[in-house]
């Protein structure tokens, strides 16, 4: 496979090379040229094109992208065409199954801003908590807007917080929507996923997705238009497990099974094992059923009728008989599968876009549309033998769904024109998110027999009006001064709705809610609970109830549901106010400045400033350098996010609470109030053309600092023991058992972090007669970020030797290495009378695994001492791989056109999870020293399920995609 990689990079090379050394002075191409586009980010200036800023922007046509590309949702276009940006779809992952995070220049999915027609765009109102880079962060949608009824994008890679206001960290992306009129065209796709991993590795097809795209303009009046479309599409799930390993049935799952084939249900005989009125019942159906087991030996058969108490049947019972299990009920391993992959979808859009005289000197216009998306995505198998699983309802077993509903809505508004010199633009722009769920073939394992099966699990909600007041104006100073003046107001909302009560209530065995310090023998557990009596040495009450093994958790399996001590409806506003100026100082040197001040209801004020300038060495040589400070506002989101939910960590399930800062939990803990982020940054590059050969170069250095970094912060166990009532601890315990919690997560200011990178883009634009042309991009980027200083732990937890909790070795691999550092493609498009040739190669460069393990082979998990602490610091890392897109198009005629292509054309999948391995991991001994005594089995790919990791992937693991595509134009 090596060797195709090194023939399709060869003749990709090829192509860019003779196609430089061929091209003609001229380019008739009647599209524009990136360079000639005034672009609309990252400078006020009207009259500006890209290649003439201080600072890099890239312009993306997305209407040539969409006939071409493989690719269709906007994440993965951009994830394909910039280098610079990065998103992936995750898998098990919860909500982030349904929203794809997204990065640009290696910082964090809240760190880029997103304007449409370049008006600030909302949130999400999901904040990704589980394992997938950008764990703690709340990003922009972008797939909530359909490619189709884009025109290009604007993608400003540097910081523009003075200019822009919040979350313009790393840069900006600013959707252009089309404006076409008197035309109506459509797009029909199909494909699917043609692989060797398809269907858990058995091959064939899976994984369809099918697609229809309709786009109409037509005129207002004499200057306007309005544009409209539509886009609707059906994908289905992906599988890439493997034949599930490890025990499934244990003894006492196939006696139950024999029972319930004649009608009896032993399991819902019980709520507690220990504490039910039916236990001689229940005894006497094992002995009459177990001989109905025809493997059981003779002896079994004779210890299992010679014991005559739940305790002498548990020691028999828990033995694994999985594969005489498996061959009695005609099942194999593979049934017990999870769906490792692309999610199932579903979803329809529909945006418009206008512009039309209000009088003579006034303009109005109005954009903006509705997604809707259903989303289907599946948790870890629920296995029979799990204390987790209702076998009573689920006797084999069950994959839990999360389902989601996301209903993505915005519109904006306004009028501009001109009194005297100055411009003006005034505007209303209105954006909400919508995320509910409903939890679909699972159970609430502590509810009475016959439970429930599916449950309404509450939802998210935010949403954000913002009011623009922009002005600018030209002077006739040097070489001209143009300076932008404006306001802004912004009022932002976020909400949860709890779920009904049986989708997160831990209930007794009774049917009631459990309330702290219930006897341990009200819980309800599996066959195999044991039950130790209070200390005799205590007394006896809350503090000193007893305890039990095996208890049933509570809350829809997979995603308990948000509770009513979730529910909240919180607010705030902002008001800012800027400058942005630009002055050509000389026909040569452009300087430019920006000032902005913004105050945030809820947490004060900032004040930003940008300077940036470009000096022209020749008529084709640009040398520009910019320098700015920047500020991220914590989201509502972040601020506010309190929930439960289950999490599996090496296997094992962990019911984790998230809870906000101002809960008693983070109070008691120390953790304070957050806090803005704050950025300085420098860039400098140079931007170059040779207008005979059509060849245009940018290269562009950055260095971002980022002080007080929002980070979600590791899980923090919940006190054992036994405290006085009214203690911290006492008090910490008990809001740990209210959330159903075993362990909490906070969000903090934890972290101070440094990004360096370089970026380089070589285009090239030829045309070699009126029939044949060649578009030729090469792109890379290469970047670095890592923790600089201290953490910033609350002196509670410092003291109490949790601060590599705070900010965990995992958490620092997500944040610095769990996205390709290196990333370069190469793009060629080819037109030829009425052929079309896309062939792309991009390298998604290496990443690291949050996860540990023995990677080198020696035997030992390496650690360091960090903090005075032993921790494992040896992780797999994932190689780089080369991706190639090949795609042909052929025009019929004016109207129809025909794409036939493939997206990952060899099939390349990311390597290999590491199965089970018994290893030594690090700890201290007496001495404070690093020693590897201590051993345990690690088995990342979690008995067989996650063949590639499901935490970190530079391009999914899909596989090879091939597709066909009708472009219809009437």
């Amino acid at each position: 496979m090596k060797k195709n990689y090194q023939k399709i990079i060869f003749l990709g090379t090829l192509v860019f090379v003779s196609a430089s050394l061929n091209a003609q002075t001229k380019d008739s191409i009647k599209v524009k040229a990136v360079d000639e586009v005034k672009i609309t980010v990252g400078s006020r200036n009207k009259s500006r094109v890209a290649t003439d800023t201080p600072v890099p922007v890239d312009v993306i046509n997305i209407g040539s992208q969409s006939v071409l590309s493989p690719q269709t949702d906007l994440n993965q276009i951009l994830n394909y065409a910039a280098p610079s940006f990065t998103s992936n779809s995750t898998t098990v992952a919860d909500g982030t199954d349904h929203v794809d995070p997204a990065q640009l220049r290696g910082l964090g999915p809240d760190q880029v801003l997103v304007l449409l027609n370049g008006k600030r765009r909302h949130t999400s109102s999901l904040v990704n908590i589980n394992g997938s880079p950008g764990r703690g962060s709340v990003g922009t949608d972008l797939n909530a807007i359909p490619a189709f009824a884009i025109e290009r994008l604007e993608v400003l890679r540097d910081g523009a917080s003075a200019q822009y206001g919040s979350d313009a960290i790393a840069g900006v992306i600013n959707v252009i929507m089309k404006k076409n009129t008197n035309a109506f065209s459509a797009a029909i796709m199909g494909g699917g996923f043609n692989s060797k991993g398809a269907n858990d590795h058995t091959g064939g097809w899976d994984g369809e997705k099918y697609q229809l795209d309709l786009n109409y303009g037509t005129k207002i009046g004499n200057n306007g238009f309005v544009n409209f479309t539509a886009s609707f599409l059906n994908r289905n799930d992906t599988r890439r497990a493997k034949s599930a390993t490890g025990d499934i049935f244990n003894a006492y799952n196939a006696i139950e099974q024999r029972a319930l084939e004649n009608g009896v249900n032993i399991s819902a005989l019980f709520g507690n094992i220990n504490n039910t009125p039916n236990t001689q019942q229940i005894i006497d159906y094992i002995h009459q059923y177990a001989p109905n087991v025809n493997y059981f030996t003779a002896a079994q058969q004779a210890d299992i009728q010679s014991a005559n108490t739940i305790t002498a049947l548990q020691n028999l019972l828990k033995g694994d008989v999985t594969e005489n299990e498996l061959a009695y009920r005609g099942l194999t391993r593979d049934d017990f599968n999870m769906r490792v992959g692309q999610s199932r979808l579903g979803s329809g859009q529909f945006f418009m876009n206008s512009e039309f005289d209000l009088s003579s000197t006034v303009r109005g216009y109005a954009f903006g549309g509705i997604s809707y998306r259903a989303g289907n995505a599946a948790g870890f198998y629920r296995r029979p033998n799990q204390n987790r699983t209702s076998t009573s309802i689920y006797p084999n077993g069950f994959l839990p769904e999360i389902a989601s509903d996301v209903i993505d809505l915005s519109f904006a508004a306004g009028f501009k024109g001109k009194l005297g010199n100055i411009n003006y633009d005034i505007s209303n722009t209105y954006g909400s998110n919508t995320f509910d769920y409903t939890i679909k073939n699972t159970a609430n394992a502590s509810m009475l027999y016959p439970g429930k099966r599916e449950f309404n699990a509450g939802g998210l909600g935010f949403s954000q009006n913002t009011i623009n007041a922009d002005f600018d104006t030209k002077l006739d100073w040097l070489k001209g001064f143009n300076i932008a003046f404006g306001g802004e107001m912004r009022f932002e909302k976020y909400k949860i709705e709890n779920g009904e009560e049986a989708s997160w209530a831990l209930y007794d065995i009774n049917g009631n809610i459990q309330t702290p310090g219930i006897d341990p023998r009200l819980k309800p557990t599996d066959f195999f609970g044991v039950y130790t009596p209070p200390n005799p040495n205590l007394p006896i009450g809350p503090n000193n109830p007893g305890s039990i093994t095996s208890v049933r958790p509570g809350g829809a399996q997979v995603f308990p549901g948000f509770r009513p001590e979730n529910a909240l409806n919180k607010g705030r506003h902002s008001v800012a106010a800027y400058v942005d100026t630009e002055l050509d100082v000389t026909d040569k040197w452009l300087v430019s400045a920006a000032l902005r001040y913004e105050n945030y209801s809820d947490f004060g004020s900032t004040f930003n400033y940008k300077l940036a300038t470009r000096y022209k060495l020749t008529d084709h040589i640009n040398l520009r350098a910019a320098h700015s400070t920047g500020f991220r506002a914590p989201s509502l989101q972040q601020i506010y996010f309190n929930a439960t939910a289950t999490q599996f960590v090496g296997g094992t399930a962990y019911e984790v609470g998230t809870f906000s800062n101002d809960s008693d939990v983070a109070r008691i803990l120390g953790i304070p109030q957050l806090k803005q982020e704050e950025s300085v940054s420098y860039s400098a590059g140079f931007t170059a053309k040779i207008p005979q050969a059509n060849l245009t170069f940018t290269v562009d250095g950055y260095y971002i600092k980022i002080k007080n970094r929002v980070v979600l912060t590791d899980q923090f166990s919940r006190p054992s023991g036994t405290y006085p009532a009214g203690s911290d601890l006492a008090k910490l315990q008990t809001a740990f058992d209210k959330a159903n919690a075993n362990a909490a997560t906070f969000f903090a200011n934890a972290i101070d972090t440094q990004t360096k990178g370089i970026e380089g883009v070589i285009s090239h634009k030829a045309r070699f007669s009126q029939s044949v042309a060649l578009n030729s991009d090469f792109a890379v980027t290469v970047s670095k970020t890592n923790k600089i200083g201290d953490i910033h732990g609350s002196d509670i937890l410092i003291n109490a030797g949790q601060i590599n909790r705070y900010y965990s070795e995992s958490s620092r691999v997500y944040l610095e290495e769990a996205i390709p550092r290196f990333k370069a493609s190469l793009n060629n498009a080819l037109e030829i009378n009425k052929f079309s040739v896309l062939l792309r190669n991009v390298y998604f460069g290496k990443v690291t695994d949050p996860n540990t393990m023995d990677a080198n082979g020696d035997g030992i998990v390496s650690g360091e001492i960090i903090n005075g602490q032993a921790v494992a610091t040896e992780h797999p890392v994932w190689g780089g791989k080369i991706i190639t897109d090949l795609s042909f198009g052929y025009n019929f005629n004016k109207n129809f056109k025909l794409t036939i292509g493939a997206n990952n054309l060899f099939d390349i999948y990311p390597d290999k999870n590491y199965g089970p391995a018994t290893v030594k991991t690090p700890s201290l001994d007496a001495s404070g020293n690093l020693v590897y005594v201590n051993t345990s089995t690690i088995d990342l790919s979690n008995q067989n399920q996650f063949v590639y990791s499901r935490n970190v992937s530079q391009f999914g693991m899909n596989g090879r995609f091939l597709f066909a595509r009708v472009n219809l134009t009437f």
